[in-house]
């Protein structure tokens, strides 16, 4: 068997080394006529039996048992609950991103299976900050990722404390609480999608997204690597807990929705492999082509939007083909 492929596996064209089956196909919540099984089994392989979902909602759950400031504290704002969420966060950062790059990259683990690109990532190249790719992405990560995240789930909190916003607990309504874990993954989308969009706008592009796009070939810590100003407008979704009725579980399992899945979704590798068995899915072939070629796929499987307005690449050589068809009549109209 030729290193870094796996029996089945189909690649599109010799430009990467493993691919999943094409082309790309996106959530059949779109789809018509609606097909509710389809549906039914979309969500179920998401969430069952062992997915990243469930267990970010165990481990949100977990954290805000034992690793979260009392509500009662967070009346105040004081440095000894805020810098306690900062300390949790920057933990989970390192672990999470860290041992991921370890197991995957450092360690090769499973060397190049299920690998999408065979390139390395980069070293000595001026384009990094430290010319590293690796050391540029844990920077941003941890310096802009890690601060800015614990600021919205600071004000969330004091927020909660002091009565603003609709907090409720699981006992008021069970039934809300557990829907609550499902339905957001819709808003994330949909907000990730409009917010991912305004940021290729070119002005905004230069700013703040150019430094996440550095990263064509990607890791897991490219997924948080990111100018300030794009985790401000990025991580800002996570304010619906101040309009709708949820708890802080809720908002602990959002943003770790956001920063976890950045983490496993630009892994670069499809699943984690133990024992030359897939134990948990890992990274998203549909983003890591917006990666590659920049203007297609903006938002993620889970909507439709792309597929709306013309830029979906579903990974075969027509898709890209349609991606550069785009790309150069978008460069003309900019000369």
């Amino acid at each position: 068997m030729e290193k870094g492929k796996e029996p089945g596996s189909k690649t599109s064209t010799p430009t990467w080394n493993y691919t999943p089956d094409l082309p790309i196909k996106t959530a059949p919540y779109f789809n018509w006529p609606p097909d509710p099984k389809h549906i039914i089994r979309w969500l179920v392989e998401r969430w069952f039996p062992i997915t990243e979902r469930g267990l970010l909602v165990c481990l949100a759950i977990f954290i805000w048992v034992f690793a979260s400031p009392a509500l009662e504290r967070c009346k105040t704002l004081e440095i000894g609950w805020m810098a306690e969420i900062y300390l949790r966060n920057f933990i989970i950062m390192c672990l999470v991103a860290g041992g991921a790059h370890l197991y995957l990259y450092t360690f090769t683990k499973q060397q190049k299976l299920l690998k999408f690109d065979a390139k390395d990532l980069k070293k000595n190249n001026s384009l990094f900050s430290f010319k590293n790719q690796v050391w540029d992405n844990m920077f941003w990560s941890l310096a802009s990722g890690v601060t800015v995240w614990s600021l919205y789930e600071i004000i969330i909190m004091w927020g909660f404390a002091n009565g603003y916003g609709f907090m409720f607990d699981f006992s008021d309504n069970r039934v809300w609480f557990i829907a609550l874990f499902f339905l957001l993954p819709f808003w994330q989308a949909f907000a990730f999608y409009w917010i991912h969009r305004a940021l290729h706008w070119p002005p905004l592009y230069r700013i703040a997204h150019v430094v996440h796009h550095r990263n064509t070939n990607i890791g897991p810590w490219s997924g948080n690597s990111m100018h300030p100003i794009e985790h401000v407008l990025w991580l800002s979704s996570v304010l619906i807990h101040w309009v709708i009725v949820s708890h802080p579980i809720h908002v602990l399992f959002f943003q770790l929705s956001q920063v976890i899945s950045a983490i496993t979704n630009h892994s670069g590798f499809e699943s984690i492999m133990v024992r030359d068995k897939n134990r948990l899915a890992m990274g998203d072939f549909f983003h890591q082509l917006h990666h590659r070629y920049y203007e297609c796929n903006y938002g993620s499987i889970e909507t439709h939007w792309d597929k709306l307005f013309g830029t979906f690449h579903d990974g075969t050589d027509e898709g890209l083909e349609i991606t550069r068809r785009r790309k150069r009549e978008m460069h003309k109209r900019t000369i």
